[in-house]
């Protein structure tokens, strides 16, 4: 198969000697996205992902997610040399395609790469996400003039927080001490005689 280029008079030398796979392709889209040049080294390239994957974290920016996810898919093939050699070489299409890389994968695989964690190898194990907490369901009156023009509502919200005395253990000085009347489980037993030979065992809960 032939190929034909167009090159300005001013072209280099190097241009000129260049295939057509390296003059065609010039992305560096995923070192833009780390902020990183593409002769940055592996340490280079793991510093920004991490200082980026702190700032953008959703725990800490939840409308920032689509930009995390940014930055994973390009520090996990940027981090991987095959990956990165086949980027490199055929741009995002060549990641995407397969590229001649068995581990590449493509926006099919993507999501759910993420959601295994496949990101974080190089993070010392990986991260672990916060636990979601319970939905608050309030119900707000609004007219025909605010469901087309929207409205503002602010609502007061309750929420159980540590407590600053005793940061949660149930004693200012820190110490706990075991009740003497349930020793700790919070259930009064009590035995009950219903007749000869039979007993009843009674839980109640324990207010001491």
């Amino acid at each position: 198969t032939s190929h034909a280029w167009w090159l300005s008079p001013s072209a280099s030398a190097s241009t000129l000697n260049s295939t057509p796979e390296q003059v065609k392709m010039a992305d560096t889209k995923l070192y833009d996205i780390l902020g990183v040049s593409k002769s940055a080294s592996d340490s280079e390239i793991r510093k920004a992902y991490r200082k980026l994957a702190k700032e953008n974290h959703p725990d800490k920016n939840p409308e920032a997610g689509d930009k995390f996810k940014e930055i994973s898919y390009a520090y996990d093939v940027l981090s991987d040399p095959k990956k990165k050699a086949t980027y490199d070489r055929f741009g995002l299409k060549g990641i995407q395609e397969g590229g001649g890389s068995d581990s590449a994968f493509g926006h099919g695989d993507f999501f759910s790469h993420l959601m295994r964690g496949g990101f974080f190898g190089g993070m010392g194990g990986g991260m672990r996400s916060a636990r979601r907490g319970e939905d608050t369901i309030h119900t707000l009156k609004v007219s025909l003039e605010d469901l087309y023009n929207g409205k503002l509502a602010k609502l007061q919200l309750s929420k159980n927080v540590l407590c600053t005395l005793c940061n949660g253990s149930g004693s200012k000085s820190g110490q706990s001490h075991k009740c003497r009347t349930c020793h700790g489980y919070g259930v009064k037993v009590a035995y009950r005689q219903l007749g000869p030979g039979m007993s009843q065992q009674v839980h109640t809960r324990c207010f001491d």
